[in-house]
């Protein structure tokens, strides 16, 4: 889905929206969370449903082990921590370079070799680099302890929070929490209201006007 489809400005966008807040006005701020992740999982598979599975796996993976790395600094097991964090880098990195590289990989491989290996054809999973790389960047504070909130659908918020799954920027735990967190940003506020419309429609113009002509 993309941010300047129809189908984005006129149900998407207004439905999560509306849904959104109303949970929250009723106090009901984990439902909120809940249909925010739920929202931005629809969001995800709306261009490939098949990938959606790779993106919960990649998440509960690096939740896991982000939660495991703190929880041993935080109790001075420090041993074998960097060998646990190089797994975790690995893994993400290994699943990144699969779809990416794995066709390049075996075309040369025919090429150099003169085999008839069958391409895969692999199509590149939407956002997985921004994914995969902010939750590298989670696994390393993790490690460092810098992460001090481990409540688990707040963590799938930041990695699929829609309006920056797909075209970034990524940003670390540390900056994202305490905006889910905080209270006022539960409330509507029409100068919010107002300045996020404003930004949408400069965004919007550009790319309908600049970047697709």
């Amino acid at each position: 889905m993309l941010f300047n489809s129809y189908e984005f400005i006129f149900f998407f966008l207004p439905f999560t929206f509306l849904v959104y807040f109303y949970l929250n006005t009723k106090h009901w701020t984990e439902a909120g969370k809940a249909f925010l992740v739920f929202a931005s999982l629809f969001f995800y598979s709306w261009w490939n449903i098949a990938y959606l599975p790779l993106i919960l796996i990649s998440m509960l993976f690096n939740y896991t082990l982000g939660r495991h790395l703190s929880s041993r600094k935080q109790r001075g097991r420090e041993a074998g921590n960097r060998l646990l964090l190089t797994i975790g880098i690995l893994f993400n990195l290994g699943l990144l370079g699969y779809y990416k590289y794995a066709d390049f990989l075996l075309d040369n491989l025919n090429t150099l070799l003169h085999t008839q290996l069958d391409l895969l054809h692999l199509a590149l999973p939407l956002a997985i680099s921004f994914y995969t790389f902010q939750q590298i960047a989670y696994l390393v504070d993790s490690y460092r302890n810098e992460t001090k909130e481990y409540d688990f659908l707040n963590y799938a918020v930041f990695v699929t929070f829609f309006p920056q799954l797909s075209a970034g920027p990524i940003v670390h735990h540390a900056e994202m929490m305490p905006q889910f967190s905080r209270k006022k940003n539960k409330l509507v506020s029409y100068h919010n209201i107002a300045l996020g419309l404003f930004v949408f429609a400069m965004g919007l113009f550009k790319k309908v006007t600049i970047a697709d002509t």
